[in-house]
């Protein structure tokens, strides 16, 4: 199987939909991205990483940080953080407090955005408050300095992040967060506003094909914890709509509404799909859909 082939049929077969959806344009440093790009990466577990179209754009990853997030909290601190964070789907809106008062300040999962803040806390814990932990492992595996954080994002964000801030002063009112609001959003906002392209966001993320294992051949996670950043990426990774992914393309993914999707063939392989245009669950349109596509095509799933 030529991967390469795979890809360019991939790419073919979704061009008619390319440049539909809506950006997200609720927050201003994403509105005025061009929504008529599509990027493709495959990063194997052999190392080989295959791409087609706009793969080396950077774009802005938003909640597909949230998994980098959670897997370096999990290295760090072991598994003290889900005695404040739950593991089930959400069912609502991934900035819904309903959910969180009916909990007592326990988000559902990580993934929510009440969940990634409380993750974020934790983070700045064992970091010793560096708020841009996410940003250097991600330089640190794929050996580039210059993957960065995008400062007009991230402003932008802070600016109009009135609804974050509201979730981390309420889950602050149930004892969930250690540090300051203000510190816990700066880190948040930080991490989602990083900028990388599909070719550096799949290889990042190999590990989580590797069962835990980094490009250096060191462990991340232990095969255990790995298995269960995979799993609750399938059940939670794409707002309220992991449930359709899962129908339509079979593997653990992490979605955000810059456009990217990351997803995860355990065993054999990582895929980072990007192209702005989201549908109405905050999803990259395109991107479900090329994943369809490939799942498809080479027969890779967790189903």
């Amino acid at each position: 199987m030529y991967i390469e082939n795979i890809l360019a049929d991939v790419h073919e077969a979704v061009t008619p939909l390319i440049g539909q959806g809506t950006v997200a344009d609720y927050i201003p440093g994403l509105a005025s991205v061009n929504p008529n790009q599509f990027g493709m990466a495959v990063a194997m577990n052999n190392g080989a990483v295959y791409g087609v179209g706009d793969w080396r754009v950077p774009f802005s990853t938003q909640s597909i940080t949230k998994v980098f997030a959670l897997v370096l909290e999990l290295a760090r601190d072991g598994e003290k953080i889900w005695q404040r964070v739950g593991r089930e789907p959400s069912g609502s809106g991934f900035h819904s407090m309903a959910e969180l008062e009916k909990s007592k300040g326990i988000p559902r999962n990580p993934f929510v955005n009440s969940g990634a803040l409380v993750v974020t806390d934790a983070l700045l814990s064992v970091t010793d408050g560096d708020p841009d932990a996410v940003l250097n492992f991600l330089r640190a595996e794929n050996s580039d300095p210059d993957i960065h954080v995008d400062e007009d994002v991230a402003a932008s964000e802070a600016l109009h992040g009135d609804r974050n801030a509201a979730i981390a002063h309420l889950l602050a009112s149930y004892g969930n967060l250690v540090h300051p609001v203000q510190d816990v959003l700066t880190a948040y906002f930080r991490q989602c506003a990083i900028a990388m392209d599909c070719r550096d966001l799949a290889a990042a993320g190999a590990f989580l094909a590797r069962a835990g294992l980094r490009s250096d051949g060191s462990r991340m996670l232990t095969a255990s914890q790995n298995k269960r950043v995979n799993s609750v990426m399938l059940t939670s990774g794409m707002y309220d709509a992991a449930g359709d992914f899962a129908f339509q393309v079979g593997l653990p993914g992490k979605s955000g509404v810059g456009g990217g999707i990351l997803a995860v063939v355990p065993g054999r392989c990582t895929v980072c799909v990007w192209s702005p245009g989201l549908n109405a669950s905050g999803n990259s349109l395109v991107g479900v859909r090329a994943l369809d596509e490939f799942t498809t095509r080479t027969g890779w799933s967790v189903f």
